[in-house]
């Protein structure tokens, strides 16, 4: 049994995405490349691509999984924002690798958010951020309009990791 705090577990799988939230789906370009994938696959699934970041992540696992407990945590001393989340799905396939966490009882917001490495056809590897949320605390519910645009940016910050991360060599440009 699942302790996520919102009914439409596994949400960011399909479209649409569930009615009733705020619907975010950020696409960043990361390099090309089946060794570009996988760079950026590994720094998804385990949890690199979030610390680099900035942010502070405790899981149970060091891999995503389904089921595993990860709290994401950013900011510093009394303005450290805890989220606690559990990966509700991981994909692995040939041109797509990442996973989804879903929110649970503490953190600000209520839904879920995937993280992708996706190649395309002509090559490209982008990383795509979908999620469904809504608030679930005050302080969210205080933010309001301006939530979704500190998600957004948030989501563009961790793809432009992604690419650093994915694109040693070159700095984290892509070509």
């Amino acid at each position: 049994m699942s302790d996520v705090n919102y009914p439409e577990q596994g949400g960011t799988r399909r479209t649409p995405l569930p009615p009733g939230y705020h619907h975010l789906h950020e696409e960043v370009p990361i390099g090309r490349g089946p060794e570009v994938l996988a760079a950026a696959g590994e720094a998804i699934t385990t949890f690199r691509m979030h610390r680099a970041a900035g942010a502070v992540i405790r899981a149970d696992a060091p891999r995503a999984a389904p089921g595993v407990a990860v709290e994401v945590s950013l900011g510093i001393g009394p303005l450290r924002l805890r989220a606690p989340c559990r990966v509700v799905w991981t994909v692995a396939e040939e041109d797509r690798i990442g996973f989804a966490y879903g929110t649970r009882e503490g953190h600000p917001e209520c839904g879920e958010e995937a993280f992708l490495a996706e190649r395309r056809p002509d090559g490209s590897v982008w990383f795509v951020v979908t999620a469904f949320s809504r608030p679930a605390a005050r302080l969210t519910r205080f933010g309001g309009p301006l939530v979704p645009v500190a998600q957004r940016q948030y989501a563009r910050h961790l793809g432009r990791t992604l690419r650093r991360l994915a694109n040693p060599r070159r700095g984290g440009r892509t070509p």
